[in-house]
């Protein structure tokens, strides 16, 4: 996180990064603006939406929105084979003129990293759990912008002030709002304000 920050210093306003986590997958299927992502079936229905856009709130077209998350058992498709559908909770969304984007996956839930190595047993002698805070995962990229690597995480989460990895930013704490007579359970809004190209903080 200290090395991520170090790298990603950007301007007031913009979406910070955090880590990028070991689960991303090359190669996940493109698909259509507010398509599910969720094969398995399993988890409560969330609608994620919100736009792509500049610093000075300009709408950011042919933004690429590569998305993934864990599934309603805490674990991701790449976890199990075989056991979950490939390619589940996971897709590429990009951008048309408007900036808009929207997909349908679930509200992520919290799960723990690997710990039965020695991060494990660091962990156990400094007391800590290995539980990360439920979040989905999001890359965004557009021509003649910074790369942002982020997660959106759920606010009301157990462990959202002691992820195992530090990765928690304030600004990245989205809202979860539950839906009443929707098509979903839970939508959760959010905006990517993308950095141009040649510009720190």
């Amino acid at each position: 996180m200290l090395v991520d920050a170090i790298n990603n210093r950007r301007p007031h306003g913009a979406t910070e990064n955090t880590v990028f986590g070991p689960f991303h997958v090359v190669g996940a299927p493109e698909r259509e603006m507010g398509e599910h992502i969720s094969l398995d079936g399993k988890g409560e229905s969330c609608l994620f939406e919100g736009r792509v856009i500049d610093l000075h709130g300009n709408a950011v077209a042919g933004a690429r929105i590569d998305v993934w998350s864990d599934n309603s058992d805490g674990f991701y498709d790449v976890q199990q084979p075989g056991i979950q559908p490939k390619w589940n909770n996971r897709g590429i969304f990009t951008t048309g003129a408007d900036g808009k984007y929207s997909f349908v996956g679930i509200k992520p839930v919290s799960y723990p990293i690997p710990h039965d190595g020695p991060v494990g047993k660091m962990l156990t002698e400094l007391g800590r759990h290995p539980y990360r805070p439920a979040h989905m995962h999001f890359l965004v990229t557009a021509p003649g912008f910074q790369k942002v690597v982020t997660h959106t995480f759920v606010g009301d989460d157990l462990y959202i002030t002691s992820d195992a990895v530090f990765g928690v930013k304030q600004t990245l704490v989205a809202p979860f709002e539950r839906v009443n007579k929707g098509k979903t359970i839970w939508r959760s809004p959010f905006d990517f304000v993308l950095t141009p190209v040649g510009i720190d903080e």
